[in-house]
């Protein structure tokens, strides 16, 4: 039987994450943390600024050919890192 104060060490931290509202910040880590395991080292390498703000992904390309590529495939890049978080957190995608 639990006690008062018998919380498992993920509900502790689930309960410190939402009584200090951290989960915005710890998404947008984790989102620069995905960009790089994801897209791989070459696209890592030409994205100079990643940014998250109400759901909008700002993605700062330094290549002209490689931002008019990834431009097409904008919802394919938040479906992926959209499955990767576990919900629906990024909303849309700007390259720019």
């Amino acid at each position: 039987m639990k006690q008062k104060n018998d919380y498992s060490l993920a509900e502790a931290m689930q309960a410190m994450i939402k009584e200090y509202r951290l989960g915005p910040q710890l998404n947008e880590m984790r989102v620069k943390t995905l960009w790089a395991e994801l897209m791989g080292k070459t696209i890592n390498t030409y994205t100079s600024q990643i940014t998250v703000r109400k759901g909008v992904l700002y993605l700062s390309i330094l290549s002209a050919p490689l931002k008019h590529e990834l431009s097409y495939g904008k919802d394919k890049i938040r479906d992926l890192l959209n499955a990767e978080l576990g919900e629906e957190y990024i909303k849309e995608v700007v390259i720019r």
